[in-house]
């Protein structure tokens, strides 16, 4: 019984230095996304937060109403890149952690 919950211990230990890695990983990734035309870039880091905000003149002549749906947008597609490479990130970890098949895929898309 005590080999089971050493055994046990030790996995908890590999979880956790394995998941403080790929959040570490995420954290300084760079997520960019776009509107249509690419007239507005939005970067977020791996952990959704925003780095920049990148506005072309022809975006910025379109007026505030149109800019403003732009940027939204392209928010959006930055947030859905960086959501997804973490749920791709957690489920690669889940795998190459011995986790039995498909428990991991509640993390991929």
């Amino acid at each position: 019984m005590q080999n089971l919950y050493e055994t046990v211990k030790k996995a908890q230990m590999v979880v956790q230095v394995e998941a403080v890695r790929v959040q570490k990983e995420l954290a300084v990734a760079e997520f960019d996304g776009y509107c249509e035309g690419e007239l507005v870039k939005v970067t977020l880091s791996g952990n959704q937060q925003p780095v920049r905000t990148e506005i072309t003149e022809a975006a910025m002549e379109l007026g505030s109403e149109k800019l403003s749906l732009l940027i939204t947008e392209a928010y959006r597609d930055a947030h859905q890149k960086s959501v997804q490479a973490m749920k791709a990130r957690m489920g690669d970890l889940a795998q190459s952690l011995g986790m039995p098949q498909g428990l991991g895929d509640q993390f991929k898309q």
